[in-house]
């Protein structure tokens, strides 16, 4: 029986370290800035509204000003491309799963279907989809742990405040130490649908804060400094100026719904660097997925390599 009990030990603390040995990147953190349109965010050359990801993380990182997102442009549809690598039609009320398995799941089943070493975090409660899919081998299994909407409770909860979110983002990251999260933050696009252009701006400056602060803690937290990489994108932007309800709405094909901010930093990727090479949502899950030591089924997406320093294939 000891000698049981030690092998068991052994084997759970193997499966916490999993990752790509070439890297040193053991942990991942998405963060999500909800709608935001890439006019408003990178494409405003004096970065007014994104302050600390311009001028407090750029620096330790790499920016894209050519990030898309290339399928459809609305909430679900957007962040399960950035779970999946897969673009899909999905019902947005919360209604439907993803029809492929995402990062979340694949890395779930690698590293021992233990729940707590990977979590969905969001404002809005109908993405509490990401943690599973309607593939038939995997639907129902290797789930990741979610906090989504009104204390967390998911579908149906309501929409929680920003603050509310970051707050339990922390509390979370500094309890459980996940491998893998995703953060998402939705003030800029509820504030927009409702017309007013100054909550808009105020919902990005306010992503930004939560942004810089988890960005922050990531840095200092002895778990997670020097091993850990974090994106930063939008599921969307929003219609450019000169469609008939500008700012107001996004789901079409033009480029203020499609040109989206992308940011990432960490212990494998390039620093205080500007790339021009043309990326999509698709590819973070991807990008993910390699560093982590697994393959992602079905995706249409590729690994970035010009964002690491060296990459080894």
């Amino acid at each position: 029986m000891y000698y049981f009990f030690i092998a068991f030990l052994l084997l759970f603390s193997c499966g916490k370290e999993k990752h790509n040995p070439a890297l040193k990147t053991k942990n991942v953190v998405v963060l999500i800035m909800d709608g935001a349109r890439y006019t408003e965010t990178w494409g405003d050359s004096t970065h007014t509204y994104i302050p600390h990801l311009a001028k407090d993380m750029a620096p330790y990182g790499v920016v894209s000003t050519t990030f898309y997102n290339g399928g459809p442009t609305y909430t679900l549809a957007g962040h399960s491309a950035i779970t999946t690598g897969v673009y899909q039609e999905i019902n947005n009320s919360g209604q439907e799963y993803p029809k492929n398995p995402g990062v979340f799941q694949v890395w779930e089943k690698y590293i021992g279907n233990n729940a707590q070493y990977a979590w969905v975090i969001s404002s809005k409660d109908k993405l509490v989809i990401l943690g599973d899919c309607n593939d038939a081998i995997w639907t129902g299994k290797y789930r990741p742990t979610t906090n989504c909407g009104v204390e967390g409770h998911g579908l149906g909860s309501g929409l929680r405040p920003d603050s509310m979110t970051c707050k339990a983002a922390l509390n979370i990251l500094s309890q459980y130490h996940p491998r893998l999260s995703l953060i998402s933050f939705m003030e800029p696009d509820i504030p927009a649908h409702a017309g007013v252009w100054d909550n808009y701006i105020n919902g990005i400056r306010g992503s930004d804060e939560y942004i810089f602060r988890i960005w922050s803690f990531l840095q200092t937290d002895k778990y997670f400094k020097g091993t850990t990489t974090v994106f930063v994108t939008n599921d969307h932007g929003r219609h450019s100026d000169g469609i008939a309800d500008g700012f107001v709405s996004h789901g079409d094909n033009c480029d203020g719904c499609r040109h989206i901010e992308f940011y990432a930093s960490g212990p494998d990727f390039k620093k205080n660097c500007v790339l021009s090479t043309h990326r999509e949502l698709i590819d973070i899950p991807v990008t993910i997925a390699y560093m982590l030591g697994v393959q992602l089924p079905q995706s249409q997406g590729q690994v970035m390599t010009e964002l690491f320093k060296k990459i080894n294939n």
